[in-house]
């Protein structure tokens, strides 16, 4: 495992050299921003990217190189650049957008326009002019969805039976997965129909099998690992970024899987994703790093050098891992560590899970039970670290047996309750969103279980209620809500 991340680290500079300077004059996210902007009555331009993007890329090489772009954000615009792993406030705002998001803000913050993936030059340089022209919101700008809570802490027995038809429906026949265009292995709905496999649903397991064998397409044949999705409705052709909360979820659902269906294949997809982490993604402290990317040369589509073998891609160089370290997604991949150890018990894989766990601890946490995002925590803290990371822990409790990870997730669903459970419902509900709520109610379930405390209880039916409004949860993906519902229904009986 050491010699290959020194390995990386020697080829991973001749990748990272190729990238494009860029003559736009970019700006971090802040309020300093729209205060700049009322002074010198400026529109704002946020590029919302992720590093390891294909298509970011492109538009760093194209779009903003054009002369005509460049002019018009230098003369009428102040241009703002974020990584968007770095900001899960924005990321999650903007998710439906991209990646690349695009949003143009007036000096007062107001939206005047959203745009999803690549623009092309002439597109970017018309829409620039065309706002700096007339600074008012265009058709992307909807207004915000308000939500409000449910009476009670469980969905209707309507709307759960709406939202069972559209996890049905919503699913391929013909070549497995939830939806028709980019195929990707939808943890939560994969679970869903574990769940129901569980209780004797015949087709329920069909879908599972057929979607998890599928699935295995997308692993990395030479380094492991798994790829983000495939487009064109088929299992073959790949985005090849590779991301830690793909790695963390999929390891744990493949070693999940293996545990409940009993079908080899999966656990082999397991370990071969454990062995891309502890490759490349593992930094020599033993925390994990966020991503690799998904070109060699950025801007450069990479299926051949993909369909190289091990020997043959590393005499090319290495696409370009982000080395932060977050504790969201290492959270993410401590909890899948700790599932695959359930399926092995091998003590290498155990013996990570915990280094990691320790790491973060060391250079992550807050006072009262809470976790940093990254080292400088911009914007922070944010929900989704903490609770990743009370996920992780336990994972490790019920990998271990032992007391202190159990510990932990107290402290972190107490951090929780006292930080975000006390903000006002609207501001709540920006910084959680239905995923995590989801998520939040299974913490506060399981929690309860191990404990015997309600408390936690408490926390599941808090998050439980804003998940059955019927307005979110007729405009989320089903899986995670019935999840939710499911556990905190199994928990009352």
């Amino acid at each position: 495992m050491l010699r290959a991340s020194l390995l990386l680290l020697v080829v991973l500079p001749a990748a990272a050299e190729t990238a494009s300077v860029s003559p736009v004059r970019w700006e971090s996210w802040s309020n300093g921003v729209f205060a700049r902007a009322r002074k010198e009555h400026r529109l704002v331009l946020l590029d919302l990217e992720a590093v390891w993007c294909h298509w970011c890329h492109v538009m760093d090489k194209t779009t903003y190189q054009d002369p005509r772009v460049v002019a018009l954000l230098a003369e009428r615009y102040i241009a703002v650049k974020v990584d968007q792993d770095a900001r899960p406030d924005l990321s999650g705002r903007y998710q439906d957008y991209g990646w690349p998001a695009t949003v143009i803000f007036d000096a007062g913050g107001r939206e005047l326009a959203k745009r999803r993936g690549y623009i092309a030059p002439e597109g970017m340089a018309g829409m620039l002019k065309a706002f700096a022209d007339d600074p008012t919101p265009g058709p992307s700008v909807r207004p915000e969805r308000r939500n409000g809570t449910a009476r009670s802490a469980s969905l209707t027995a309507a709307l759960r039976e709406e939202l069972e038809r559209r996890h049905v429906e919503s699913y391929d026949d013909d070549a497995g997965g939830w939806g028709t265009g980019h195929k990707y292995v939808d943890w939560p709905s994969v679970e869903y129909a574990l769940q129901r496999a569980g209780q004797g649903d015949a087709e329920a397991e069909r879908r599972a099998r057929q979607t998890l064998t599928a699935g295995l397409a997308l692993l990395d044949p030479a380094w492991g690992g798994v790829y983000q999705y495939s487009t064109g409705g088929v299992w073959s052709e790949p985005h090849f970024e590779k991301l830690a909360q793909f790695q963390g979820e999929l390891m744990r659902l493949y070693a999940l899987s293996y545990r409940r269906l009993g079908d080899e294949s999966y656990l082999r997809a397991a370990r071969e994703i454990a062995r891309f982490v502890a490759s490349f993604l593992t930094s020599p402290e033993g925390g994990f790093y966020a991503s690799q990317d998904a070109d060699l040369v950025p801007g450069e589509h990479s299926a051949d050098y993909f369909a190289l073998d091990d020997g043959a891609r590393r005499r090319l160089g290495v696409p370009r891992v982000d080395r932060h370290v977050y504790a969201r997604e290492n959270g993410w991949l401590i909890r899948g560590l700790a599932e695959l150890t359930q399926a092995t018990r091998e003590p290498e894989t155990l013996r990570a899970a915990v280094r990691a766990a320790e790491w973060v601890l060391a250079h992550r946490a807050l006072p009262g039970g809470g976790f940093a995002h990254g080292e400088e925590d911009a914007g922070g803290p944010f929900l989704g670290d903490t609770l990743a990371m009370a996920q992780a822990f336990l994972a490790l409790h019920t990998a271990t047996g032992e007391s202190r990870w159990l510990e932990r997730a107290e402290e972190c669903a107490h951090y929780l309750e006292e930080t975000w459970r006390r903000r006002s419902p609207r501001r709540r509900q920006a910084q959680s969103g239905a995923e995590q709520n989801a998520a939040l109610v299974r913490l506060g379930v399981e929690l309860a279980r191990r404990t015997g405390k309600d408390f936690y209880r408490g926390i599941a039916r808090q998050a439980m209620r804003y998940l059955a409004a019927p307005a979110v949860a007729r405009a989320e993906p089903p899986a995670p809500l019935l999840l939710a519902d499911w556990d905190l229904r199994d928990t009352s009986r």
